[in-house]
Order: structure tokens, then C-alpha cells, then sequence
């Protein structure tokens, strides 16, 4: 696969893609459709064909990943139908391969097809949604690529941030404080130059997953798509900005953010599920130049409550690999699983760290670390530490371990003053942001007494081999559940079948 349209036709031939043919209305209805479709877990893609208002030719594709596995694994160019932890691990596999891009000649690039430039530019000539009814205006980037480069370095970078169409050449660019792109135009600013920025607004899903994650700001995430590629991304230079961007992406607009030049944004619904309050002081770029293939697709991403947000579960795969490489470079030994919950505030909320204890304050020590390492640091709040033998993307077992190995009053820590966003709608008033703050909850066996805490109840496995191969023959439906861990009777004398140990005998 090489873009976004190859891609489409695998998740046609999977059955996850659903074309609506019938007109639907850019004000409100096109997020409304996407959000009641995304309340079903696995839900397809939605591919809009005929819209109020518009050229027939110009589509808009929204739920694009969703909550669904199988197309995460298509953009992630993985085999479908593998379990959550092993994308984790694989992605893990992936990010440890980086391939700079490659430069190519734009003369046949399809992103070129069209060239707008002056009296033609007009930014609502493509489709742009209003998702909610108090929404500030209509967005046209919520899947984007935004492009910016660093001027010190020429590092290229580009991340996901939301674009308000503010005139018919201008779009509002909102950028949390700390994030690449507003200190790449913030470095132009202090030398009194314009900000050099080209958007995205139709691309392989693949970058929307990797410009949503923290890479270090030394290292270009395209290096990191090639990567997954497993080849250079073939990229345009543009002759407006000089920035590159893919050769086969759908729209592709360039221009500047001008010094401290700033327009009111927002306010937009954000992917906590809540209003994120408007930017009175938001950047914009004025549009110099649009390209754009025939019979465009923009790609929208609607932010929501869970499991509605387009960015919950890609975040369950992508940052869990993340975070977990992190604490693999730090050299913290023992960890078993990383996941980022899919439900709490888009992904970014809480993360969950399995780990074999091997030392005294090693949950401890993981748990500090988890929390304001690269991949973790912004936004989240709750950062829970629990035994292998909980697996961190179940939620029941991980709740079982908060209520059964973890005591408030000594096993619970607070960060202060990290690393947050404007977005929090915890924090009130709204100018104290956007510093936050972190609970570190160690859910594992105290460290000091493993030899002697309570036995957990678990299966011998034998007998768990031997029910599941009659599963069928049981008369039960579906596939029996994956169990992992067993009774090995290490913590006191063998039990034999039908015996109960010394000592519980009458309890």
C-alpha cells in the first residue's frame, strides 16, 4: 500500500468500509453520523460521497481507524486479526527501525494534480465538517498532518493539531504549549521571520498514528513512517514553504504563521469529550498555495467520549509501544506490558505497567519514571503499577489489582505542577493551566512481603488445557478465554488433586 485510496480497497475487502451515498449535511451531521456509528466497538469506516453543498468529487472519510483492530494493523502494515498485546509489541519491533524519507520530483506527484494559487484559493471548497453544535466554526484539520520544520536544525516535523477554517485562505492552527510545531514557529518568531507551515488534509492513516505520538524532538517522524514502511516515505518539496510532504496525499495547502499574529479559536469538542476552551491567542497560516488530487478525500477525526474519539485505540497500540520503549531506554528492567487505556481522555489519560518485581522500590522506580518519561509525560493523570500477573489491557483484572494489592494511604503518589493542556476541563479557573498533575498508584504485592502475601486463586493448567480442548464438545460458544498464568504451588508444599495444603483445612 502507498496511500490512503490502496488502502480504502483493503478495508473494502475486509468489510469495514461504509460507503454513504444518500446526501448528508456538513453542519453537524457528518459528526453527529460518525459519533452514533462509533458508540459499536469495531464499527467500519464511514466514506461521505455526496455532501450538502459540495462538488460530488470531493469526499470526506471519517472514523477512519476507529475502535477497530483489523484497520489499525492495515495502517501499521501488521496481519490483521493478532491479539492487542502483540501490535503493542510488534509496534514496539517497528519503531526500532527509522528510514529517512526520500526527496522525489513533483511533476507527476499525484498530490499535484491540482495547483491553486491567489484569487483561487478557497478552503471551503473541500467539505469541511462542523462536528458539534457549539463547535466555534467548521475544522478542517482533525486528521492532518501538520508540517513545520525547525530552523536551527531543519528537522522536520509534523504532528496532529486541530485547524479551524478562519477565511477563505486562513485556518487557525491550535497547538498545545510544549508541542514541536509551536516551538519550530516560535523559533522563527524570536529571529522576526514567518513560520513556514504546509497541512495535510487526506493521508494514509499510517502518519495520523505516528504524528499523534511523542517522538524526540530531534528526530523527524518520518523517519519513523519509513520505518514501518520498511521504505523511505517519497515526499515533495514545496516551492511555497520548502517543507516535504507525501507525494501521494490528497490535499496538501502551504503558507505561514506570521510573528505573534494570532486570531480567536474554538471553542471545538475535544477528545476528553468536553468543549476545549477557545484560543483567544491561537496561530494561523495564511494559505499561499492548495494542491490537490482529483476527486479528493479529506480524512476527519472526530474527538469524543469513548469509544466515539478516533484516537482511543490507535493510542491503546502506538503510545503503549511508546511508552514501554522509554522505559526499556532507561534500562528499567522487568516490565511485561505497557497499555495506555483507550477510554481515558482519548488515550492520553491513564497508562498501565505490568512488571516482575525484582528489587525493593522497583514499582516505585517504574511508576516515577512511567509518568514523566517522553511517551507519557503530557496529560496523564493516573499511572498504575501492577504484578505479570495482571494483564494491563484488562481493566477488570487491573481494577482487581487496585482493590486488592494497593493501600491508598502508602501506595498512592502525587506529581505536581507537570506537563498538561489548555484542554484539562479539570483544572478551574482556566488560566491556571495549563500545569497538571499525576497520581502514581502501585498496584502490585508489597515488595517486602511477596514470599508471605495472600495466595491468589488460580487454575492448574492441565486442567485448563484439558476443559479447553473440550470446549466444543461442552456445548459452549465461542473460544474459551486466554489464561496465562497458573497454580505452580512454589509458596507451600505440593498439593495434590483433591487435597487441600496443610493449613487451610477447615478455614
Amino acid at each position: 500500500m502507498t496511500d490512503l485510496r490502496e488502502w480504502l480497497k483493503k478495508v473494502e475487502e475486509i468489510g469495514e468500509l461504509q460507503r454513504v451515498q444518500e446526501e448528508i449535511n456538513w453542519d453537524e451531521e457528518i459528526g453527529a453520523l460518525t459519533y452514533m456509528v462509533g458508540k459499536r466497538e469495531g464499527s467500519p469506516a464511514l466514506l461521505f460521497e455526496k455532501i450538502k453543498d459540495h462538488d460530488p468529487k470531493y469526499r470526506v472519510l471519517s472514523n477512519v481507524v476507529g475502535s477497530s483492530l483489523n484497520r489499525i494493523a492495515l495502517a501499521l502494515r501488521m496481519p490483521t486479526g493478532l491479539p492487542l498485546m502483540e501490535m503493542i509489541t510488534r509496534t514496539r519491533d517497528l519503531y526500532k527501525r527509522r528510514i529517512p524519507p526520500k526527496v522525489v520530483d513533483g511533476k507527476n506527484a499525484p498530490v499535484n494534480e491540482n495547483i491553486l494559487r491567489g484569487d483561487d484559493i478557497d478552503i471551503l471548497k473541500f467539505p469541511v465538517p462542523k462536528f458539534w453544535p457549539l463547535d466555534g466554526g467548521r475544522y478542517i484539520g482533525t486528521a492532518d498532518m501538520g508540517i513545520t520544520r525547525d530552523p536551527e536544525n531543519g528537522r522536520i516535523n509534523f504532528g496532529v493539531y486541530r485547524q479551524m477554517v478562519q477565511s477563505k485562505h486562513e485556518i487557525g492552527l491550535y497547538i498545545s504549549p510544549g508541542k514541536d510545531a509551536l516551538l519550530d514557529i516560535e523559533r522563527y518568531w524570536s529571529k522576526n521571520e514567518p513560520a513556514p507551515v504546509a497541512v495535510v488534509h487526506g493521508m494514509d492513516p499510517l502518519f495520523l498514528i505516528v504524528g499523534a505520538m511523542g517522538f524526540p524532538k530531534n528526530i523527524s517522524e518520518y523517519e519513523y513512517a519509513g520505518g514501518i514502511l520498511g521504505r523511505p516515505v517519497e515526499v515533495v518539496e514545496g516551492d511555497v514553504t520548502g517543507l516535504c510532504f507525501p507525494a501521494q496525499a490528497e490535499i496538501v495547502m502551504e503558507g505561514f504563521c506570521y510573528p505573534h499574529a494570532y486570531k480567536e479559536e474554538g471553542p471545538f469538542g475535544e477528545f476528553q469529550g468536553y468543549y476545549g476552551r477557545p484560543g483567544a491567542a491561537t496561530p494561523y497560516v495564511d494559505i499561499k498555495c492548495i494542491r490537490h488530487r482529483n476527486n479528493p478525500i479529506m480524512t476527519s477525526a472526530l474527538m469524543a467520549d469513548h469509544p466515539s474519539c478516533e484516537q482511543n485505540l490507535f493510542f491503546g497500540i502506538a503510545r503503549s509501544a511508546r511508552i514501554w520503549d522509554d522505559l526499556d531506554a532507561l534500562g528499567l528492567p522487568g516490565i511485561k506490558g505497557v497499555y495506555s487505556v483507550p477510554a481515558a481522555a482519548g488515550g492520553f489519560g491513564m497508562v498501565v505497567v505490568s512488571i516482575e518485581q525484582r528489587y525493593a522500590g522497583h514499582a516505585a522506580q517504574v511508576g516515577a519514571i512511567a509518568a514523566q518519561c517522553a511517551g507519557a509525560a503530557y496529560y496523564t493523570k493516573w499511572i498504575v503499577v501492577v504484578d505479570d500477573d495482571v494483564d494491563p489491557t484488562d481493566l477488570n483484572q487491573v481494577v482487581w489489582a487496585m482493590t486488592t494489592r494497593c493501600h491508598p494511604a502508602s501506595d498512592v503518589d502525587i506529581l505536581r505542577q507537570t506537563w498538561s493542556t489548555y484542554l484539562d476541563p479539570t483544572l478551574n479557573p482556566p488560566e491556571l493551566r495549563p500545569y497538571g498533575s499525576k497520581a502514581i498508584v502501585n498496584a502490585c504485592m508489597e515488595h517486602r512481603y511477596l514470599k508471605s502475601f495472600s495466595k491468589r486463586t488460580r487454575l492448574r493448567q492441565d486442567v485448563y488445557e484439558r476443559l479447553k480442548s473440550r470446549w466444543s464438545s461442552l456445548g459452549l460458544k465461542g473460544k474459551p478465554p486466554e489464561i496465562r498464568i497458573f497454580e505452580t504451588f512454589e509458596s507451600h508444599s505440593e498439593a495434590p488433586h483433591g487435597k487441600l495444603p496443610e493449613g487451610i483445612e477447615g478455614m
